[in-house]
């Protein structure tokens, strides 16, 4: 079975993240995961199309999956809800 490599995106530059792609990419035949939550989302489409369309034009995004965390509040008791985004891309085979 391939291996999955994963890419958490948080505050840093796109390209840092669509390096560590390319990298997840060459280093195994599997899939690589880009996931990122909350403001974080936005960074993580840009970085995946900035990979596509200039460093691998043939990339093959396999899925994007939506969702909803629940977390546990920072300043009182209860939870909040944060939206996730999981996005699956292969190399064209």
């Amino acid at each position: 079975m391939p291996e999955t490599q994963q890419v958490f995106v948080g505050s840093k530059n796109p390209m840092t993240y669509v390096l560590a792609c390319i990298t997840g990419l060459n280093e195994t035949d599997g899939d690589v995961e880009i996931l990122a939550r909350g403001r974080s989302i936005s960074r993580a489409v840009d970085a995946v199309e900035i990979l596509k369309r200039q460093f691998k034009p043939n990339l093959n995004v396999k899925s994007v999956e939506i969702g909803t965390d629940e977390l546990p509040n920072r300043d009182s008791d209860g939870t909040r809800h944060i939206s996730k985004i999981k996005i699956v891309i292969a190399d064209a085979e």
